[in-house]
Parts: C-alpha cells; sequence; structure tokens
C-alpha cells in the first residue's frame, strides 16, 4: 500500500505553467492545490518574486482543488509582492476553490478578476 499519497492527491495531480507576460508573471496552475502539492506553485511563485516580478497572475481556471496549504502558499506570495509594491491577482476561481476563499476571507485579501483581461492594464 502506498501511503504517501492516501488522502491526497500524488505531485502528477498540478501542473504550473509560468510567462513573463506585459504587466507582469503569470502562473497557471492546473490540477489540485494540496498539502502534497503545494511546492510546486510555491517553488515559482519565489522563484518570480526573486527574480523582480511584483505583480503575479494566478489563472485558476484549471485549478480543480485548493485547500488551507494551497491558500497559505498563495497568501505567502501575497505578502511577498505587497513589500515589493505589487500584488498577487487570481483570475477565473472556480466555485469550489472561490469557496475556500470566501470562508476564510482571503477573498477579501486579494484581487480577483473574472478573465485575464481584466488581470492586466493596459
Amino acid at each position: 500500500m502506498d501511503r504517501e499519497n492516501i488522502g491526497s492527491a500524488p505531485p502528477a495531480r498540478l501542473r504550473v505553467e509560468v510567462r513573463d507576460v506585459s504587466g507582469g508573471t503569470l502562473l497557471t496552475p492546473v490540477g489540485e492545490l494540496d498539502h502534497h502539492t503545494a511546492e510546486l506553485l510555491r517553488a515559482p511563485l519565489d522563484g518570480a518574486l526573486d527574480a523582480g516580478a511584483a505583480r503575479l497572475v494566478v489563472d485558476c481556471a484549471g485549478l480543480e482543488f485548493c485547500d488551507s496549504t494551497g491558500l497559505n502558499v498563495l497568501l505567502g506570495a501575497r505578502l511577498r509582492a505587497d513589500a515589493a509594491g505589487g500584488g498577487v491577482h487570481l483570475v477565473a476561481m472556480r466555485p469550489a476553490v472561490a469557496r475556500v476563499f470566501h470562508i476564510t476571507g482571503a477573498d477579501a485579501v486579494f484581487t480577483v478578476h473574472e478573465t485575464l483581461d481584466t488581470a492586466f492594464p493596459g
């Protein structure tokens, strides 16, 4: 029996694409963001911030699930981006993911956009 994956998604269950775009860095996580996969998003968020990006846009359209660990990864990135004069913008959250943000009150500290077009200025 594989005890490391009982009750959780294996790391292959989350993919994250990162692209530098005009006006910031776009991160597109696809799959499930939880305790076992959070590092797969944390690493590129930290990498973008370490490289000087201040405006991070996370396209959540492909994010099927987010638990408290995933939420904390995003909150940590938000704190770092805010300190650098930028922010973390969330786009196109599915209802199940939006519910986690709403229940915890985290939706009040992020800028949330319906579409990518509204997430990037000009």
